[in-house]
Formats: C-alpha cells, structure tokens, sequence
C-alpha cells in the first residue's frame, strides 16, 4: 500500500497498465533483489522510488513524475510535517530532510541559478509550495532501509543528493526528475555505508554494488538522453 501510494502520488501516466507493472516491479526488487547481512535483509533501493525511475526508462514517453498532485494546502503540508517530525525523531533521521533543504537551496543558487538568466530561485521555493514534494522530502527521502544509520554519513548523503541533483538541473536543464535519479543512484551505496566495515561477505556486497552501479549509471544515461519533457498541475 505504501509502494503504490507513493508511486500513484508522484507519477502521471497515459496508461493504467503502466501503474500495476511499475508497482509489480518496485515490490519484486524490495524482496528479490536485496542481501543479507546477519539475518537481517538489506534494500539497495527505496521500492517507490525505483519503481518511479523503471517507469520512466520502460515508458518514457507515456509516464511523467510530477510534485503538484496533492496541490499547495498549507494544513494539509503542516500535518504532513508533524506526524513526519514525529516518526523521523523515532527513526533517527531527521537531520536528513533539514541538511537535505539546507544544502538544496545553497547548491541550486551556485550551480543552476547563477548559470541561468531565465532561472529565479521563486522557481526552486515553488517545489516546496507543493504537497507533493514534502511528502518527497520527508518520508521517501529518509527511508530507513534506504539511508545512513550515522548522523555523519546521513549528514554526508544529504548534501551529495542536493549538490548531484542540482548538478544535473545545471547540465540538463531543470527537471524535477533529477531529485529521484540522484536519490536512484545514492541508495544503492547506502549497504556499503551501513554494513562494509563490519560486514562478513564484503567481497560479495563489493560486487553487488559495483554492479548494480553500472546499472543505474546506464539507467540514469538513457533517460536523461531522452527530449525533457514540461507537466505543470496547477492547484
């Protein structure tokens, strides 16, 4: 329920069918492609996110991630951030969303803002005028089983996807989807951050990452070498 919530809140498709292959998808990796540690099953990827992501590498020209499907209600954001606050405290992983913010903000005004004269940064706060895109922040962003355990290496992962995805909206024009292709990209170290020092089997996690990084590395080349694209949902 959670994987569809968050796949059906942030996509938009032509084609029904493509919502039950991209969920089908994003809940096989979450129990096929993982690897264990201790008993304990580690995620290389967020299931809604990545399900996001295979949706725009298999049906780029029919599906679209968009922030604007909850609208811009302020009570509704200002219960979204407290039962998240409340949660992300418990969770240990609050300071992601605060660093994550922070630096965004920072990094889109050096790297995309200065470089392009058509570009305000009224566009970069209307992302957080959006429900949508809160709901992004503050709870597929800080994924448990997807992000740091340390409050450094959180701290670390936060600035790397706001510096990353604001690189890409620099070199490929400003295009929401960078945010989820960075996020794509930086999950799957997250085992190697959490469980490589002490870990039993670190040749074969090595391995599966370096592997899996290849992947999305091609992933992300072929969907950033397709036309961008411009939904705007008012409201």
């Amino acid at each position: 329920m959670i994987t569809s919530f968050g796949i059906i809140l942030m996509m938009v498709s032509s084609e029904i069918y493509i919502y039950y292959v991209v969920i089908f998808l994003g809940l096989l990796q979450k129990y096929y492609l993982t690897y264990k540690e201790d008993f304990e099953e580690v995620h290389f990827f967020n299931p809604s996110n990545i399900a996001l992501i295979l949706g725009l590498l298999l049906f780029y020209d029919k599906t679209h991630i968009v922030i604007g499907q909850l609208g811009e209600t302020l009570w509704l954001k200002i219960i979204i951030i407290v039962m998240a606050t409340i949660i992300l405290l418990r969770a240990k992983r609050v300071i992601i969303p605060i660093g994550f913010v922070i630096f965004y903000m920072i990094s889109q005004n050096v790297f995309v803002i200065g470089y392009d004269p058509m570009l305000t940064m009224e566009e970069v706060y209307k992302r957080f005028y959006s429900v949508s895109f809160i709901v992004f922040i503050l709870y597929m962003l800080t994924d448990p089983k997807t992000t740091p355990n340390r409050y450094v290496t959180q701290l670390i992962f936060a600035l790397l996807l706001a510096v990353l995805s604001s690189l890409l909206d620099r070199y490929y024009s400003f295009r929401v989807q960078h945010l989820f292709l960075t996020l794509f990209l930086l999950s799957l170290f997250v085992p190697m951050i959490n469980y490589y020092p002490n870990s039993k089997k670190r040749n074969k996690l090595l391995s599966i990452t370096a592997i899996l990084f290849f992947l999305a590395l091609s992933v992300i080349i072929t969907v950033e070498s397709q036309a961008p694209y411009y939904f705007e949902m008012d409201g």
